[in-house]
């Protein structure tokens, strides 16, 4: 069977019921979050796979469910350091997004001393579409401009401000392409808060705040479940 999107997000719940109920031995005394995310990550793409036919891709070069109709990057965080960074193309993906949907598994691992293993307790997953992979401040601040009413000169020149103000790696040339693109195709408010040096972070509060009402926002479970 067809791997799809809403398969995915319902794989995603049911992994995380199950893995959160079991022992992981092979965890026990790791302090490594990458490892963790590494093993989550494995973990997961195996129970894709005894259910569906996927294209798993290789992390190490990109995305991890690379196939046209899925484009989805697997993240897994502690909550205790909810942070991660991805490759980027450039700066214009603080505006634009990643080119990819999200699935980003959050997790808070507790050590069985005595029985020398570990219980992951995941308490948050969430689905981001691609179109909502942008940075949330400067997504906000654009939308606000757009919304003026204003001419489409002064709303350019208000943009490309902005750019200035927010120091988006790139010169005066890029910030007035980034601005006639922006007129032409306005970006969706975005949920990620992406630096300069281009990494990202999922601000998992606010997220999880908007109780699914945001069309490209999927808490799949959460805290209040």
């Amino acid at each position: 069977m067809r791997l799809t999107i809403d398969n995915l997000i319902e794989e995603a719940k049911i992994f995380c019921n199950e893995q959160s109920q079991l022992n992981h031995r092979e965890l026990y005394g790791v302090t490594d979050g990458k490892a963790v995310g590494t093993y989550v990550e494995h973990k997961f793409k195996e129970h894709l796979l005894n259910k569906y036919e996927v294209d798993t891709g290789n992390s190490a070069k990109g995305v991890d469910l690379p196939s046209q109709d899925i484009n989805t990057d697997i993240k897994v965080t502690d909550i205790k350091q909810p942070q991660s960074s991805c490759p980027f193309k450039d700066a214009k993906q603080k505006i634009f997004g990643l080119g990819y949907n999200l699935l980003v598994f959050i997790y808070n691992k507790t050590d069985d001393h005595v029985n020398e293993m570990c219980k992951l307790d995941f308490i948050n997953c969430t689905f981001i579409n691609k179109l909502r992979t942008a940075d949330y401040t400067i997504t906000s601040m654009i939308n606000q401009i757009l919304n003026t009413g204003f001419d489409k000169d002064v709303i350019k020149e208000d943009i490309v401000a902005q750019l200035y103000n927010i120091n988006l790696p790139g010169d005066e040339i890029t910030y007035n392409m980034i601005a006639e693109e922006v007129l032409k195709n306005p970006p969706y408010i975005g949920y990620l808060t992406i630096s300069n040096a281009l990494q990202w972070r999922l601000q998992y509060k606010r997220v999880i705040s908007l109780d699914n009402t945001v069309k490209g926002v999927l808490n799949i479970i959460w805290p209040l479940n």
